[in-house]
């Protein structure tokens, strides 16, 4: 195994994890910047006012892509499994 190679698994583990996390970050995010900007015109400076809102969040996120996390993430493995049969 080359440096190239060992290289390349780390990005595209990098990639990958940046693939199955992003939507969940997007609408943790997004969430959490609406609940601001309605505590902001509110006046409402409740800290624990955001938490169930981004929680509530998350899990619709991981319900909406928990297909196409399920599916980078077997494509990935498959990879790997694949590049370890070779060497």
């Amino acid at each position: 195994m080359q440096e190239t190679d060992v290289i390349k698994i780390i990005y595209d583990a990098l990639i990958v994890t940046l693939k199955i996390s992003a939507p969940v970050l997007i609408f943790s995010m997004v969430t959490g910047l609406v609940i601001s900007v309605l505590q902001t015109t509110t006046s409402i400076q409740e800290q624990t006012l955001t938490f169930v809102p981004k929680l509530v969040s998350v899990f619709l996120a991981i319900m909406l892509f928990a297909a196409y996390i399920l599916h980078t993430t077997v494509d990935y493995t498959k990879e790997m499994f694949a590049l370890i049969a070779r060497f």
